[in-house]
C-alpha cells in the first residue's frame, strides 16, 4: 500500500514540476517496476488510481498517457485535503464557490479588496477576492503585483460581474445615474472596498465631491440592497444579483473584473478552486443570479513587472 501511494505522489509530482508533460506517454509498466523496485501489479494499480484522478489516460493495449489537463488534476491529487482560506472583497457568487468546494475553501474575512490583499501579504489569508480599478483602467493586477511584489504575484479570474445603481422599485425618484446620487440619501461600503472605491472614481468623473454624500456605510452588496428596500436610503452602488434577490430595480453603470490575487505558493492549494471555476454545472449557477459573466472563469495569469499588468496565461499553468 505504502509503495503504491508512493508512486502516485512521484508521478503527480512530476507532472506539477514539468518534467512529465500532458501528451508524454509513460515508459512501459514492466519498465516501471524495475524502475521503483516493484511489482508490475503495483505500478498498474497505482496508474488506474492516478486515471481516476484525470492525471493519466489508460486505453487497452496501450502504454499510459500524461492527460491534458493533468497539471491541475495532478495538484488536486497531491493537495485533496487542503484548505484554501480567503479575504477581501463580498460577493454574493462567493457563497456558490465555497458549497461547490465542501469545505476546501474558506472565506475567512469580507471587509474589503485592499484588506483582502494586506492579509495575504501578512500571511493570514491565502488569496484575496479582489476588484480594484487602477487609475490606468486596468482591473487588479496592479494592485495584485504591488502589494505581492515579491511573493510571485498570480491572478485566478473568478468572473466578472456588473455593478449599478440599486433603487426602489418604479425608480420613484427619478435616479438615471451617478450624477444624481448627489441630492439623494445613498448607503455606500466602508473605504478600501472595491465598490467605495469605484463610487468615488464615478462621482469624481461626475464632478461630486465623494465626501459630500449623505447615508449610512454598510458591509456588503446584500446590507446595500436591503438599505434600499427598507427605505433607509434612496439608493446605492452594488451588483445586480443583490437588486435581484430582494426585487429592486437596478440601473447598469459598468462591468467589473473579480479576480483572486494570491502568492505563487498557494497555486497548489487553489487547485480545486480552478477546478470547480471551469465546470459548466457551477458556471452555470453563478450566471444564474443575474449580471455575471463566467467565460473566463478558472483562467489562471502570473503578473510580471511594473507596468505590464497581466501576462499571458502561463504555459502548464493548472
Amino acid at each position: 500500500m505504502t509503495r503504491y501511494r508512493e508512486i502516485c505522489t512521484d508521478l503527480a509530482h512530476r507532472i506539477v514540476a514539468g518534467t512529465i508533460h500532458p501528451g508524454d506517454e509513460l515508459p512501459g509498466i514492466r519498465d516501471l517496476a524495475r524502475e521503483w523496485q516493484t511489482t508490475a501489479s503495483t505500478v498498474s494499480r497505482a496508474q488506474r488510481r492516478l486515471a481516476d484522478a484525470g492525471v493519466l489516460e489508460l486505453a487497452d493495449r496501450r502504454r499510459a498517457r500524461v492527460s491534458p489537463g493533468a497539471a491541475l488534476a495532478a495538484r488536486r491529487f497531491l493537495h485533496v485535503d487542503s484548505v484554501l482560506t480567503v479575504a477581501g472583497s463580498d460577493d454574493p457568487a462567493l457563497d456558490l464557490l465555497t458549497g461547490a468546494l465542501d469545505g476546501r475553501l474558506s472565506v475567512i474575512t469580507r471587509e474589503g479588496s485592499v484588506a483582502g490583499l494586506s492579509a495575504v501579504r501578512q500571511g493570514h489569508a491565502d488569496g484575496a477576492a479582489i476588484h480594484l480599478l487602477h487609475h490606468t483602467g486596468v482591473y487588479n493586477a496592479p494592485f495584485a503585483l504591488g502589494m505581492l511584489r515579491g511573493l510571485e504575484p498570480h491572478l485566478i479570474h473568478l468572473w466578472r460581474r456588473e455593478q449599478g445603481l440599486i433603487v426602489p422599485p418604479g425608480n420613484p425618484r427619478g435616479i438615471t445615474g451617478i450624477a444624481d446620487l448627489a441630492a439623494h440619501r445613498v448607503a455606500f461600503r466602508r473605504p478600501g472596498t472595491g465598490t467605495r472605491i469605484l463610487l468615488d472614481r464615478l462621482l469624481l468623473a461626475a464632478g461630486h465631491d465623494p465626501d459630500d454624500l449623505r447615508g449610512p456605510q454598510v458591509g456588503s452588496h446584500l446590507e446595500v440592497a436591503l438599505a434600499v428596500a427598507t427605505g433607509t436610503v434612496h439608493a446605492g452602488l452594488g451588483v445586480r444579483s443583490a437588486a435581484a434577490d430582494l426585487d429592486l430595480e437596478f440601473i447598469p453603470l459598468t462591468w467589473e473584473d473579480f479576480d483572486l490575487g494570491l502568492a505563487g505558493h498557494a497555486l497548489d492549494s487553489a487547485a480545486h478552486l480552478i477546478a470547480a471555476l471551469r465546470t459548466p454545472a457551477l458556471r452555470g449557477r453563478i450566471s444564474a443570479l443575474g449580471g455575471y459573466d463566467t467565460s473566463r472563469s478558472g483562467d489562471v495569469t502570473k503578473l510580471s513587472g511594473p507596468g505590464q499588468g497581466r501576462t499571458r496565461r502561463e504555459a502548464g499553468a493548472p
